[in-house]
C-alpha cells in the first residue's frame, strides 16, 4: 500500500528538513536550559564535596557562609575540636575578589584555609598542574579557566601571590571560578583595612578590625558518632548555627537555586509552547498547500482515516527530526557557554515524550482542515 505521508514528504524533502532543523534549534535551546539548571546543581555541590566536612558551624541565626554573611572567631575551631565525637575542625573563609588581568579583571571566589591543617578543600583529582599550598603566605592555586599559568604573579591587595597550582572544573555555587589561598592571607585581604581607613577609624574612635575572624568552621566526625547529636551539642553549648553536609547542600540547591530554577522552568515551558505552535502552523500550511489533492482523494473514495493518518505521520516525523536536530545542535554548542551545562539522557527522553505529545496535538489543526475539506472543490479547478 502506498504511504501517502512518505510520498508527500519526499515531494518537498528540502523544505521539510530545513523546517525540522529550525524547530530543532528551539528544542536544542530547551535542552540547553535544562542543562544550565543541572549545571547549577553540580556547581553548588562542588565546593562542599571537595571540602567533605560532616558539619558546618557558622554565625548564630544565619544560613552562612554561602546563603548569608557569617563571621565567627577563628579560635572557635579549638573548642570545637575537643567536643566528643569531633575528629578534626578547621577554620575557613570565602570571599569574592577580582584577580587583576591585562584584558579585564577575573571575578573569582577565594577560599582561605590552613595549608597545614587536617581539612583541605583542594581536591587532588582536580589538580592539573602544580600542587597544593605549602606556605602560609603569598601562594595561590587558581582555576585553569582564569587564564593564569604556573608561577605567574598576581597582585592582591598590597602583596604579590605566586601561582603554585592549577585546578579544573572548580567553581562556586554561583558559578564563579575558585582560587585557594592560605587562611592568614585570606583574613588579611578580607578583614584588614588599609592604612588610610585605619587612621580614619582611629580619628572616629573606632578600633581596628579583628583579623582573627573567619566565615565558618568545618568539622569531620569520628566513626560511630551520630551526626545530628553532635550538631545539637555544638549548637546548644557554642550558640552557633550548625548544619550537616546534607543540610548545607539543601541550602545551596533549594534556597540559592530555587528562584533560578523557576525562571529556567518558565523559559523552558514557553519555548516548548512556541515549538508546538510553530509545528502546528507548519502542518496547517502544508495541509493548505495540498487541499486540492486532499479533495481529489476524498472524491475518489479514499476515507478520511487514511488522509488523517498521513497528516499525523507527517507531524510526528517533523517532531522526531526536530528532536534529533535539537540534540545535535545542543551538543555542538553547550561547551561554548560560560557556565557549566550538563546534558543528561533522562532530560532528552523527557523532552522526546513532550515533543511527541506536542506533535500529536499540533496535528489536530491539520486534521480538522482535512475533515472539513469539500470533495466538490476538486472539480472546480
Amino acid at each position: 500500500m502506498i504511504n501517502l505521508a512518505q510520498k508527500d514528504v519526499a515531494h518537498s524533502l528540502g523544505k521539510f528538513l530545513v523546517t525540522a532543523m529550525g524547530v530543532g534549534m528551539l528544542l536544542g535551546i530547551v535542552l540547553i536550559m535544562m542543562g544550565v539548571y543541572r549545571g547549577m546543581v553540580v556547581d553548588a555541590e562542588i565546593l562542599i564535596g571537595d571540602i567533605n566536612a560532616d558539619l558546618w558551624i557558622v554565625q548564630e541565626d544565619t544560613m552562612g557562609p554561602f546563603a548569608e554573611s557569617s563571621r565567627i572567631h577563628e579560635d572557635l575551631k579549638d573548642s570545637i575540636s575537643i567536643i566528643d565525637g569531633v575528629k578534626y575542625s578547621e577554620a575557613i573563609t570565602f570571599q569574592n575578589i577580582q584577580l587583576p588581568k591585562e584584558s579585564m579583571p577575573v571575578r573569582v571566589m577565594a577560599v582561605g584555609y590552613d595549608p597545614f591543617g587536617n581539612i583541605n578543600p583542594i581536591n587532588p583529582n582536580r589538580l592539573v598542574k602544580g600542587g597544593k599550598l605549602t606556605k602560609d603566605h603569598y601562594q595561590i592555586v587558581v582555576s585553569k579557566e582564569t587564564g593564569f599559568k604556573m608561577h605567574d604573579e598576581i597582585m592582591l591587595a598590597r602583596d604579590k601571590y605566586e601561582v603554585v597550582g592549577i585546578t579544573e572544573k572548580t567553581v562556586s555555587s554561583g558559578g564563579d571560578l575558585l582560587v585557594y589561598i592560605s587562611l592568614k592571607d585570606a583574613q588579611k585581604i578580607q578583614f584588614l583595612y588599609s592604612n588610610n581607613r585605619v587612621r580614619n577609624d582611629r580619628e572616629r574612635g573606632i578600633k581596628n578590625s579583628d583579623t582573627t575572624m573567619v566565615n565558618a568552621i568545618v568539622a569531620t566526625l569520628k566513626s560511630g558518632y551520630d551526626i545530628d547529636a553532635v550538631a545539637k551539642n555544638i549548637k546548644e553549648w557554642k550558640h552557633k548555627s550548625v548544619y550537616t553536609k546534607k543540610e548545607q547542600k539543601n541550602i545551596l540547591t533549594k534556597n540559592l537555586i530555587e528562584r533560578a530554577s523557576k525562571q529556567i522552568g518558565l523559559f523552558t515551558a514557553i519555548l516548548i509552547l512556541v515549538s508546538t505552535i510553530i509545528i502546528a502552523l507548519i502542518i496547517y500550511t502544508m495541509t493548505l498547500e495540498k487541499m486540492k489533492e486532499i479533495s481529489i482523494m476524498k472524491l475518489i473514495g479514499i476515507p478520511n482515516s487514511i488522509i488523517i493518518k498521513m497528516i499525523v505521520q507527517e507531524t510526528l516525523l517533523l517532531g522526531f527530526l526536530a528532536f534529533i536536530s535539537g540534540n545535535i545542535f545542543s551538543h555542538l554548542i553547550y561547551e561554548k557557554f560560560p557556565k557549566r551545562v550538563v546534558l543528561e539522557i533522562s532530560d532528552a527522553w523527557m523532552l522526546f515524550v513532550v515533543v511527541i505529545i506536542a506533535s500529536i496535538l499540533s496535528s489536530f489543526i491539520g486534521v480538522k482542515k482535512v475533515i472539513s475539506a469539500d470533495p466538490a472543490a476538486a472539480i472546480g479547478g
